[in-house]
């Protein structure tokens, strides 16, 4: 007889979680009101590649948080990033544009603090959560304008912002000041090379206030955490400890600047200046570690106010893995099965993880390998919220919200991915279905080849099949001329091919 009640509730518990899924079906379907928002967190962590996480094969750290959000949700398998840095790729995010069509291209300076700004009458994703209600906020690394500029976060559509305006000055995790709504937060602790208030911690405990402030309203809360971005600096706790205890050392690394004597500790601040790490191994993987926590501490704190059931978590990288400051890739295997790095349009450049949590919709523990990047997560938040995204903004992304919901037939298909980077001579690199087609070393032509890979075959792009694929490497020429348009501020070598 217990055995029956308990099947019994069983059965109740399946028939109610699918009603909740298919009244957002509904919703979407009909367009009208849901009853109460779901909220959104948007964790962006910042050059940690695929296989910096243990749910994406990583075998030296474990993640066990970011692993239970993995299984309490969809992991995807092909998802892309906007660009191969940080600028760029953030641009992507919030306008719903590639790079062919995004306001910023690469990583552009504004002195003395700052990069160049996004337009003040772009259609930005804060923006639009805004319109519909949401309360939003910001606590992490920007980068897409200075302080004062159209493109600061309180002018794009943020309620609250906490962190680095400036991405150069967050190569520092002890830096001399942050910034909150524009304004300079002095950190006493840091001040003449002290080390003794650790930005991630700020930051992060900035975004648990903002969760306990906006618990009885629907919020927006994006998390661009600067870990594990260089500089490779970790606090010297335990943890930190155990790691110089379990990996070979490495090679310490050493920075001439903090060396200088002609330099001050607020020069070689401003400049961007990387700490020296004689233990960069060990501290990566704190660094690491420390990250996890905190996505466990988020998750527990949406628990804690009874905000988990009605909150959607998406957590992503912003490109692929960097090794600057000491940091060690090769080691940690940072980049998965993939070729390449930060830097490159080889996947392991722009290939990124991709974790969507939604209590009740998106089906436990599943995986996808319908192909998605950042420019996507405008319009899936559209859908999600139930927001007109203007006609004017043109935007590249396709919703990818038939996909969390596991209808697959409903799900539309990008016709062709984008990038274009603008360091290192100049790249880009176009995805036609299977197909990747690669072009490195725009401002020397007679240097510049075309490169072909069959990405189910051949994932780790070891396999160059340009001269089999003549068809292929037409569509792709002629994509790289039609999927873009100049940008003034940012002049890329082929604009003149």
């Amino acid at each position: 007889m217990k055995n029956n009640f308990n099947y019994f509730l069983f059965l109740i518990a399946c028939v109610l979680c699918a009603c909740s899924t298919n009244k957002y079906q509904q919703h979407l379907e009909n367009k009208k009101p849901l009853g109460k928002q779901p909220n959104i967190v948007f964790i962006l962590v910042d050059d940690a590649g695929w296989g910096d996480f243990s749910c994406y094969g990583q075998e030296k750290f474990t993640t066990p948080n970011i692993d239970a959000l993995a299984k309490s949700g969809m992991k995807f398998n092909s998802h892309y990033a906007g660009s191969t840095v940080c600028a760029p790729s953030r641009s992507t995010l919030m306008t719903g544009l590639h790079t062919g069509h995004s306001p910023i291209r690469g990583n552009k300076e504004v002195k003395p603090e700052g990069q160049v700004p996004i337009p003040a009458d772009i259609a930005s994703l804060p923006k639009m959560m805004q319109s519909k209600g949401y309360t939003t906020g910001m606590f992490g690394k920007w980068g897409l304008g200075y302080p004062g500029s159209e493109g600061a976060p309180n002018n794009q559509g943020f309620d609250e912002f906490y962190g680095y305006n400036c991405q150069r000055l967050a190569h520092t995790y002890y830096p001399l000041y942050l910034r909150h709504n524009g304004q300079k937060v002095m950190l006493e602790g840091n001040e003449e090379g002290g080390q003794k208030e650790y930005t991630h911690h700020l930051i992060h405990d900035q975004a648990l206030n903002f969760i306990d402030d906006n618990k009885d309203k629907p919020f927006f809360l994006y998390l661009p955490y600067t870990i594990p971005h260089a500089e490779v600096v970790a606090p010297e706790d335990s943890i930190f400890q155990h790691y110089k205890e379990v990996y070979p050392k490495g090679k310490p690394y050493i920075n001439k600047r903090n060396h200088n004597p002609n330099l001050t500790h607020e020069q070689r601040f401003m400049m961007g200046t990387y700490a020296d790490q004689e233990f960069p191994r060990a501290a990566f993987a704190t660094m690491m570690h420390h990250l996890d926590i905190s996505v466990g501490e988020i998750m527990d704190k949406l628990k804690e106010h009874g905000l988990d059931d009605n909150t959607i978590i998406f957590f992503s990288s912003d490109n692929g893995p960097h090794s600057a400051g000491g940091a060690d890739p090769k080691f940690f295997n940072s980049n998965g099965p993939f070729r390449g790095i930060k830097r490159d349009l080889y996947e392991g450049g722009i290939r990124v993880p991709m974790i969507v949590s939604w209590p009740n919709v998106i089906k436990k523990n599943t995986e996808t390998d319908h192909p998605s990047a950042f420019w996507d997560v405008f319009p899936t938040l559209a859908d999600i919220v139930n927001a007109d995204i203007d006609a004017k903004a043109n935007i590249d992304g396709i919703s990818f919200l038939p996909t969390l919901l596991g209808e697959d037939h409903k799900q539309k298909q990008h016709e062709f991915f984008y990038w274009e980077f603008h360091e290192r001579g100049g790249s880009r690199a176009v995805r036609i279905g299977d197909w990747k087609v690669v072009q490195n070393k725009l401002k020397q032509p007679e240097k510049s080849k075309v490169e072909v890979y069959h990405l189910p075959s051949d994932p780790g792009e070891e396999n160059d099949v340009s001269a089999k694929q003549p068809e292929i490497v037409k569509q792709g020429m002629e994509l790289f001329k039609s999927a873009r348009v100049p940008n003034q501020t940012f002049r890329f070598p082929a604009d003149n091919i």
